[in-house]
């Protein structure tokens, strides 16, 4: 296996091969020249993304710069996905984002691990594991999503909460780490 096809599989890998460090470096190329855009090239922003972004469910993806990822590849958004200023993605492993998904800024989702043995750490070798976001989410600003966390259907997470595990559908979750704090109606609409 190369050492790209170890970290899609969630297998320790080198973080420092050739293959990888070129392909973060002519992403930070295309993300450098996505956050230069003025504000009305809106057009080309879209096409931007849709060329940078392993998937978008329809011409409705709008993220505003600065927006910073590592591979970009790894990342699926569905319809209607939005993201606000300085959405962070490590994107090692797979990032999928559901329908109707608002994300507020400051917000970042790591999907790459390290030892916290510090001789292991210094090898460079880390793994990677996938984070998966539901239907109708609203992530509020400053949150962070740690690797390996699903988040359900319907969910919001308060402003400033460290995600450190999964999340079930229907429920408003804060804290660090992020707890649910309220379970709502399955039926969407509903009143709370």
């Amino acid at each position: 296996m190369t050492e790209k096809e170890k970290m899609l599989a969630g297998e320790i890998y080198s973080a420092v091969d050739p293959q990888l460090l070129e392909e973060l470096n002519a992403v930070k190329d295309i993300i450098h020249e996505y956050n230069q855009l003025r504000p009305s090239e809106t057009e080309k922003r879209l096409l931007m993304l849709k060329s940078l972004l392993g998937s978008t469910g329809d011409d409705r993806v709008f993220i505003n710069q600065p927006f910073y990822c590592d591979y970009g590849k790894h990342i699926r958004v569905g319809k209607r996905f939005f993201a606000n200023f300085n959405f962070t993605v490590l994107d090692e492993a797979f990032v999928t984002i559901g329908d109707d998904c608002f994300v507020g800024p400051n917000v970042s989702i790591y999907t790459a691990c390290h030892s916290t043995d510090p001789t292991e750490r210094n090898t460079r070798r880390e793994w990677a594991l996938p984070v998966t976001i539901g239907n109708s989410v609203w992530i509020g600003g400053s949150v962070t999503i740690l690797p390996g966390v699903t988040i359900g259907d319907n969910v919001t997470i308060g402003a400033g909460s460290v995600v450190t595990k999964d999340i079930p559908s229907n429920s408003v979750a804060v804290g660090n780490p992020c707890r649910v704090v309220k379970e709502l109606k399955e039926t969407l609409g509903a009143k709370e």
